[in-house]
């Protein structure tokens, strides 16, 4: 490897390892641009260079550069430059090419051996070029840490940006019902097909630390595993109000109906078994995001519909409208007012609807028997003789 290649591979593993503060090409040999300062940034979720560039005229321009393109793009911009200072969290380095092209790393060793065998004692506080949001959840929260989604210094990792992007948009759907909340004993929350509980530890912080209630939380799955694991991590960070346990949701029993049901992306009819089985519990509030929507594809037996259903593509786009449609339906048949909202950024996830239901205590006998015969109505213009084999498999 040439000197150039040793550099830029040090710079890529500054700004992968998220401990660049900057770097700067100077001392120019035919370009026009005296210098190039670089820094570290954040842009739609992945870390990227900022690089500024000093022009004649005392005028600047930018550019954004991926880290992926720091071998190629790099390499040709340092043969244009005699200097290069590399400023890091660990140390720095420095490369110079002399008049007669001699090259010298200076530090680059001892840069290398500490980002190979050293943990940072901090990392570079990497400024976003995107609109700034303020989130409720800042990221060094124990439980991201723990979880994943951060890094031991509070950093989100930029492949966990979109799912803590997701569970700060969960909580802001959790303030929207909040005064819906019971205000004068402990909430009572069940988690149904919890997984690793993402959503579970959030709303807990959430309740407990930033609204500072007393939370009872009931997370259920089939997986005893991710169970285990759950419990582990709960025991772990001091959610003594946690409770992890592994079965099936629909034989769940209660003595006092849950104040609220979450679910985050239940598989296919696992989320109409959530519905169910919370609406059978007289939960008062519950929000559900669904994940795959099968179990309608090939199933649609509407002929006024034969249009639509005779191209797969297009067909599999019906039946995921038709299947949250369908549960709407079942939730306003069950007294409930219900809203079908967007979760978070489409880029973030595809799976994007919250299904919202609130108990609607004032629905009237005549409201409730008109939502029931709807309910009844929609199965059987969507799938025909086949809609008691939907509901058996879903109850």
């Amino acid at each position: 490897m040439t000197k150039i290649s040793d550099f830029t591979s040090l710079v890529k593993s500054a700004a992968e390892k998220g401990v660049l503060k900057k770097l700067v090409l100077s001392k120019p040999r035919t370009s026009e641009v005296s210098k190039i300062s670089t820094r570290l940034c954040s842009h739609r979720g992945k870390s990227i260079l900022s690089m500024e560039y000093s022009l004649p005229g005392n005028t600047v321009s930018h550019k954004n550069l991926s880290l992926g393109a720091i071998d190629t793009e790099l390499s040709l911009l340092l043969e244009e430059y005699r200097q290069a200072n590399l400023i890091t969290t660990l140390g720095d380095a420095e490369w110079k090419c002399s008049k007669s092209d001699k090259e010298v790393i200076l530090g680059g060793d001892s840069l290398k051996r500490k980002m190979e065998g050293e943990r940072p004692l901090f990392e570079t506080a990497i400024e976003s070029l995107d609109k700034k949001k303020n989130y409720i959840l800042s990221g060094d929260e124990d439980f991201l840490i723990k979880l994943g989604i951060s890094s031991a210094l509070g950093r989100v990792h930029d492949k966990k940006q979109g799912k803590f992007r997701q569970i700060n948009r969960f909580l802001e759907h959790i303030e929207d019902v909040y005064d819906k909340l019971p205000k004068d004993k402990e909430i009572c929350i069940y988690d149904l097909c919890c997984g690793k509980s993402y959503l579970s530890f959030a709303v807990y912080y959430y309740l407990t630390e930033v609204k500072e209630r007393r939370v009872y939380m009931r997370c259920v799955d089939l997986k005893r595993d991710v169970i285990l694991w759950c419990e582990g991590l709960a025991n772990e960070i001091g959610y003594s109000g946690m409770h992890f346990e592994v079965g099936d949701i629909s034989k769940i029993e209660v003595t006092d109906a849950p104040d609220m049901v979450i679910s985050l992306h239940a598989c296919d009819i696992a989320t109409d078994i959530v519905l169910n089985t919370a609406i059978r519990l007289g939960t008062g509030i519950i929000l559900s995001t669904p994940c795959c929507h099968r179990y309608l594809n090939g199933k649609i037996a509407s002929d006024e519909l034969s249009f639509v259903t005779r191209y797969p593509h297009i067909s599999n786009k019906l039946a995921e409208a038709l299947t949250d449609s369908i549960r709407l339906a079942r939730l306003r048949a069950g007294g409930y007012s219900v809203s079908a909202l967007e979760l978070t950024d489409p880029e973030n996830t595809p799976k994007n609807t919250l299904i919202r239901a609130v108990r609607n205590d004032k629905m009237t006998e005549a409201a409730r028997d008109a939502a029931i015969r709807e309910y009844k109505e929609i199965l059987k213009f969507v799938l025909g003789d086949g809609a008691e084999n939907y509901l058996s498999e879903i109850n």
